[in-house]
């Protein structure tokens, strides 16, 4: 898919499709079950939402492709996780964009007199973000990027009007009566699909720039922005609109501004409701839609799914989940909200246990340009954290999101399981635990294509001299002499010279001078008669050679080549040079685990390529 968004494209599209009915509406419902206290769950739960997206950043950043949460879950967790995980967050990324598509159909049906039904606007608004979508992914960012700028500048506004105006008398008793510190956290599962979006936003990350730096600042940027927006105005509504009016409000936000301001207030406030409405039901049709074009494109759903048109975009997927969306409406609002909450909470807690997996697979080519930070004590907290909050929640979420997940089994069972056959991260787990040969290389494989993408890694000449040498494991035991004879064997035929011509060779310019570079490295290297001659070798020795103090080098970049071929002699030194320098390199060496992944370690470097 292209890749035309950029860092304000990411954090506008994450932004957007956060603020909405979470803040233009909810706060009323949330204030009617603990009064005041439902600041403190607002922040409770953008905290949680920051500790749970640094998972999906960093399954983000390794495996950035279209179905976000889908795609990584289905290659840690295996196709039928993926496949229940990803129908029900297409579910629950439906169902929060159909929220702000009530949203803004009980704005304009107020603003109407209560004469224009909820239906009559929430279809053409869904078409008419459908078409967009259809029309391409930039043209829907453009569009988000301005009206989430037109929505910090009305709100920041909201803000400063209101600050000066509150009533300390409004917050008192901070908790309403019966109220715990249980129904605190408990309303923090409530109000949590208000950061649902930031989740989803992960589906969109294939057609991201540079994701390897976007996702990441996009992501955290918009986390805590909505988070200390959240405060910053729940806090002056509570303290601008009477305790009784707002929990009984639908719009407390444009009610407090019309306190505040009069009509031109109340106006305002309902025109940024409508765009936050717009951005959120934008931005949700654009990322929803992925993750059936993820699934179809794995086998789990029929192709057509996967349907895209000249621009790129998934149209089949995008009508689909605009006919969910509608369908949506029918719920009854609160369990809208509760379900829409618990299928993004168990996301967060799947994304954390993805990240556990993969950690412990030991995968070569997994290679997050984010880590989780206190790995893995703080997917852990997350994991418990997430597990009470859908706990306190009740059973109406609960039944729902089981619901869909018995769905997605069906799905499974019936159609994906004969037509998928996808190699994923637990089986490696397994593999390692009980030494039984459980896997191939296709994921290592399918890994390395999404890094090259990701990178948008063009070879040079070192790359493509990688991409024919030969790798070798050496048996346990093996000394310089066996090296020495593996090497000089598997070059023979290669460069037209006798393997004791080319021994004598090695042997010679180890005379001159020590070939190990550093007390894991070395790189054998000799020049040899002839033109246009040059030749990389791989070799591993598990438990190392040993050289003189000491060393016991394992990796061994053996090079040969003709006098002409000097510069890219040199060329293949620098790199190598380069590459052994980081910081993962020995770890990874180690773990490979054939000849094949110990090319990907080279291939897949960070370094400079000319």
């Amino acid at each position: 898919m292209k890749k035309g968004l950029g860092f304000v494209d990411v954090f506008c599209i994450a932004s957007g499709a956060m603020i909405s009915s979470g803040i233009f509406v909810l706060p009323g419902l949330a204030f009617s079950q603990i009064g005041p206290s439902m600041i403190l769950s607002y922040f409770i739960a953008g905290m949680l939402a920051l500790v749970g997206v640094f998972s999906v950043i960093e399954l983000a950043t390794a495996m950035p492709k279209a179905g976000g949460d889908y795609y990584f879950l289905t290659r840690s967790l295996g196709p039928l996780v993926g496949t229940v995980s990803g129908l029900l967050s297409w579910f629950a990324l439906s169902l929060k964009t159909a929220f702000a598509v009530f949203g803004l159909a009980e704005v304009v049906y107020l603003l109407s007199g209560e004469r224009v039904p909820l239906f009559v606007t929430a279809v053409p608004v869904t078409v008419l973000f459908a078409l967009l979508n259809i029309k391409g992914a930039e043209a829907a960012a453009k569009f988000e990027v301005f009206l989430v700028t037109l929505l910090f500048v009305l709100l920041g506004a909201y803000f400063a009007i209101g600050a000066p105006n509150m009533h300390a008398s409004h917050f008192r008793p901070f908790i309403a009566e019966g109220g715990t510190m249980k129904s605190i956290l408990s309303t923090a599962g409530f109000v949590f699909v208000s950061f649902g979006g930031l989740l989803k936003t992960a589906t969109i990350a294939e057609e991201v720039r540079n994701p390897r730096r976007n996702i990441p600042g996009g992501f955290i940027a918009a986390t805590i922005a909505i988070t200390l927006l959240y405060t910053l105005l729940l806090v002056v509504t509570v303290g601008v609109l009477p305790g009784e009016r707002l929990g009984s409000s639908f719009t407390p936000i444009a009610d407090a501004a019309q306190l505040l301001a009069g009509g031109w207030g109340f106006w305002a406030i309902t025109l940024a409701a409508m765009l936050a409405f717009i951005t959120t039901a934008n931005a949700g049709i654009m990322s929803a839609s992925r993750y059936p074009l993820a699934l179809g494109r794995d086998k789990l759903l029929p192709p057509f799914m996967a349907k895209v048109n000249k621009s790129g975009e998934p149209v089949v997927a995008i009508v689909l989940t605009s006919a969910i969306i509608l369908a949506s409406l029918l719920l009854d609002i609160e369990k809208l909200v509760k379900a829409a909450s618990a299928v993004v909470i168990s996301s967060y807690i799947l994304s954390a246990a993805a990240v556990l997996v993969m950690r412990r697979s030991r995968l070569t080519n997994y290679r997050p340009t984010f880590r989780v930070p206190l790995s893995p004590w703080l997917p852990i907290f997350g994991i418990i954290c997430f597990s009470l909050l859908i706990v306190d929640m009740g059973l109406a979420a609960v039944e729902i999101s089981l619901g869909v997940a018995f769905l997605g089994l069906l799905v499974y069972f019936i159609y994906g399981r004969k037509r998928a056959n996808m190699e994923y991260a637990l089986l490696h787990v397994v593999e390692s635990l009980t030494n039984k040969n459980l896997t191939t290389d296709s994921l290592e494989k399918e890994l390395y294509d999404v890094l090259h993408e990701r990178d948008e890694l063009v070879h040079d000449t070192f790359d493509e001299a990688l991409k024919t040498a030969v790798a070798v494991d050496l048996d346990p035991g093996a000394e310089q002499k066996d090296l020495l004879e593996v090497v000089s064997v598997s070059l023979e035929k290669e460069l037209a010279h006798s393997s004791d011509e080319i021994e004598a060779r090695f042997v010679e310019r180890e005379e001159q001078g020590s070939c190990v570079l550093t007390p894991f490295v070395a790189i054998p290297h000799i020049i040899v008669d002839g033109e246009g001659l040059f030749k990389i070798m791989l070799v591993r020795s598990r438990e190392g050679i040993s050289f003189e103090n000491d060393v016991s080098v394992k990796a061994f970049f053996v090079i040969a080549g003709s006098k002409d071929m000097r510069h890219l002699h040199l060329k293949a030194l620098a790199a190598i040079a380069h590459i052994v320098q980081h910081p993962e390199f020995e770890k990874r060496w180690t773990r490979a685990k054939n000849e094949e992944q110990l090319k990907d370690i080279l291939l897949l470097s960070d370094r400079i390529r000319m």
